[in-house]
């Protein structure tokens, strides 16, 4: 009973998040559609980012993210790449592309810890772009590093494996500027690049993913981002903002102490920090999140370096539960404390014990002879019929606001991968995090398997597919 108990309370919380999604679906719609985008590009009023790139070992796709990131519709900006001690030739064709040479006497102005920087490198033909080479030290680490550097009041995270639309920014400092007194950040949408056209650092084809492990992150990171984090923005309960694409200010960052180093879930760390602090500290604020503003990455390939991510963000969102536990039905911590991280501990980080638990109890009435098959089967095919409208309803949203697979066979392929992820890829999820909490209590705090592709290789391999 328990089980079902669990599956009935988790579908209804999902199912009420989704709600809220579509409650503010055509806000984001015409929003999504305001045409004087190019008119606030250009305007003086518009705050000065400070892009940060963290790059380790990424000399296959580091050059098209610095060329796109250098051609956004953004009136004031500059690109921060933080080499973190790469093994591989990153520094050497950053250096040799953009014709970089060593910064002497440089100040760094901030005072957040991070390893021994080797150097910064700059050339005046490209007056807004910096290469930090430093230590090995961690993505936070990386970060911390960039803040140390940047010159501008709000700064954003982007990951050297993903490429930005030419509006994404311009779209996130519009809903900045609607409240900056309390905006402390804002998360963009993240979508699959495999299988899309890439030229000159941009999507300029929008296609579903030729192989079978990027389509079923395509149909996750559309579940989570537009039937998910829509829903808790609007309560003010995001507690992450994805590393591949974000927007802080600055200050609100250094008030915490910056990234914590050490250990994988960086992304969901600082955002419980801001939290946080905001709420102890009883000052006004929203974590936002801006689905208009999209960014385009590329996803694993293959099923090693898949689990490899999958068991890092089980370790990193562990620890952040552990370490907060505080929080924890705690109504000092309002929203965040009373909805939001009891639904991440009972929901995400308990969710392969309550599963397989739940699993085991199922087939020991079948047995013990305390129920019968039909029951079971019943029971199975409702946990797939919930699960499977939630995923279309994702796919509503996207065709409301969006629309950006606009083929047919793209709107059928997305339908039958939703229904497919319950056959296999649903029950490796599962695995998946609780491997990775085994990892963590065997202190593995290694990155994991993380390997690149180019993205004029990944266009050869989708063109001969």
């Amino acid at each position: 009973m328990v089980a079902i108990y669990y599956v009935v309370a988790v579908n209804a919380l999902y199912f009420s998040i989704l709600a809220l999604s579509f409650r503010n679906i055509w806000t984001i719609f015409r929003r999504s559609h305001y045409s004087k985008y190019n008119t606030l590009s250009g305007s003086e009023l518009v705050p000065s980012v400070s892009l940060l790139v963290p790059a380790y070992n990424e000399e296959l796709t580091i050059i098209e993210n610095v060329n796109c990131l250098m051609t956004l519709n953004y009136p004031t900006y500059e690109v921060i790449v933080v080499n973190d001690g790469s093994s591989d030739s990153t520094l050497k064709v950053l250096l040799k592309e953009y014709r970089l040479k060593p910064v002497p006497d440089t100040k760094i102005r901030g005072k957040i810890p991070c390893q021994t920087i080797r150097g910064i490198y700059h050339n005046p033909e490209f007056p807004d772009l910096y290469v930090i080479d430093k230590e090995n030290g961690g993505k936070a680490d990386s970060l911390n590093a960039g803040i140390n550097l940047s010159h501008y009041p709000l700064i954003s995270s982007i990951d050297a494996d993903s490429l930005l639309e030419k509006d994404a920014l311009i779209r996130m400092a519009r809903m900045y500027m609607e409240n900056p007194e309390e905006t402390v950040a804002i998360g963009g949408d993240v979508r699959i690049a495999n299988g899309c056209k890439i030229e000159n650092g941009a999507v300029q084809d929008v296609s579903l993913p030729r192989k079978m492990w990027p389509m079923f992150q395509s149909i996750e990171y559309l579940k989570a981002f537009l039937g998910g984090r829509i829903g808790w923005s609007h309560m003010n309960g995001l507690i992450i903002v994805s590393g591949a694409f974000g927007m802080f200010r600055k200050d609100a960052v250094i008030a915490v102490g910056g990234y914590r180093d050490g250990y994988p879930g960086e992304d969901m760390n600082i955002i419980i920090k801001l939290h946080r602090y905001m709420l102890e500290n009883k000052l006004k604020y929203r974590v936002a999140f801006c689905p208009e503003a999209v960014c385009w990455t590329q996803a694993p390939d293959s099923y090693r370096i898949l689990s490899s991510q999958r068991k890092r963000w089980g370790r990193g969102n562990l620890k952040n539960m552990l370490e907060n536990r505080g929080m924890l039905f705690n109504p000092k911590y309002k929203v965040m404390g009373m909805l939001t991280m009891p639904y991440n501990v009972i929901f995400e980080a308990l969710n392969p014990y309550f599963r397989i638990t739940g699993l085991i109890a199922l087939a020991g009435y079948v047995l013990l002879d305390m129920t019968q098959w039909p029951i079971l089967v019943l029971f199975g095919l409702l946990n797939f019929v919930s699960g499977y409208l939630l995923s279309v309803g994702a796919l509503i949203l996207e065709e409301i606001a969006f629309r950006r697979y606009n083929k047919l066979s793209d709107l059928v392929k997305m339908l039958v991968y939703s229904a497919l992820k319950f056959v296999g890829y649903h029950q490796l999820g599962v695995l998946w995090r609780l491997q990775g909490h085994i990892q963590f209590m065997q202190n593995n705090n290694s990155w994991g398997t993380m390997t690149r592709q180019s993205w004029s290789e990944e266009q050869k391999g989708s063109e001969a597919a």
